[in-house]
């Protein structure tokens, strides 16, 4: 059995280690309410981007975009989003995990046509642990992303796209559902999926006819031919399909980081519930001890008075 200063000295270190959970708890968790309006103020926009390409689809205007081409995948580019640092649960582990199965997939093409745009230092260890050569993006765009910054990387993907250098682009990262769910994505980014942002549209406009009807609120919906299109539509939709796609990728890295910060906050408070547990057992433990060396001092002073 341990020593009453063993106990002791452990109790101390266990209680160390929760004060420092305790504070990245917090600091976690107030990253994540800023991080988390944010991403809820930027959905919207987000959703009627996708709404307005939507109902120029529906309306049968003809679309010439390069971005809409498929072809044969001879290259491929992959973006994997996660975070600088660690102490956030599975998060990193989950998307290099997915990374890895999504390189599998393609190792049929050769290692020299899989490029792997890292965003966050812990998916760039991996990638050179994996044996490839990160391709370079900009450092900050996972802890602290701009849509700058995310529309330079989205021009130079939708750039190498356009002139051949690369067939698909997909991306890997974190949606942020709740404090307790974050989803990991894999969508693919390069060529536009006409159908899928459709079928993602209807999905939208059910759920949202579903919740007026449960409110007694009157169906509204929007109709293609209100728009007023100056100067004419494909011009409109050549400038709008780059749009979406830049947004696309900076709301891919606002969940990704408000995913982190959910991910971490949550792993911080089960450290921190599981060293109060810890302290309560080695307290009993050092309780124990105490009354039982008491115990054996009075047993000593006993006998020895007898005889």
């Amino acid at each position: 059995m341990a020593s009453l200063k063993e106990v002791k000295t452990r109790i101390n270190s266990v209680k160390s280690t929760r004060k420092i959970t305790s504070a990245m708890k917090m600091v976690a968790s107030a990253k994540l309410h800023k991080a988390q309006g944010a991403i809820e103020n930027m959905l919207p926009y987000q959703k009627k981007l996708n709404k307005i390409l939507t109902n120029f689809l529906s309306a049968d205007l003809p679309i010439e975009s390069p971005y809409v081409k498929e072809r044969e995948v001879k290259r491929v580019a992959i973006v994997a989003f996660s975070s600088n640092t660690s102490l956030c649960g599975a998060f990193n582990a989950n998307v290099i995990k997915m990374l890895l199965q999504t390189v599998g997939e393609y190792r049929t093409l050769g290692q020299d046509n899989i490029l792997i745009f890292p965003i966050g230092k812990k998916v760039d260890e991996a990638v050179k642990r994996m044996g490839f050569q990160p391709q370079e993006t900009s450092p900050t765009l996972s802890d602290k992303p701009t849509y700058q910054e995310a529309a330079d990387l989205a021009h130079r993907l939708m750039g190498m796209f356009v002139s051949g250098e690369i067939d698909r682009v997909e991306i890997i990262y974190h949606h942020f559902k709740s404090m307790g769910t974050q989803i990991l994505l894999r969508e693919t980014y390069l060529p536009i999926d006409l159908t899928h942002i459709i079928d993602e549209e209807e999905q939208n406009k059910e759920q949202m006819n579903e919740e007026q009807k449960d409110k007694g609120k009157a169906e509204k919906r929007e109709v293609a031919n209100d728009y007023i299109i100056e100067p004419n539509a494909e011009e409109l939709i050549a400038n709008l399909i780059p749009t979406v796609l830049s947004q696309k990728l900076f709301t891919a890295a606002v969940d990704s980081n408000t995913s982190e910060h959910a991910a971490r906050t949550l792993a911080m408070q089960v450290a921190t519930d599981n060293a109060n547990e810890l302290i309560q057992d080695l307290t009993k433990q050092y309780n124990k001890s105490r009354q039982q060396a008491i115990t054996n001092e009075l047993l000593d002073i006993v006998g020895g008075s007898m005889k």
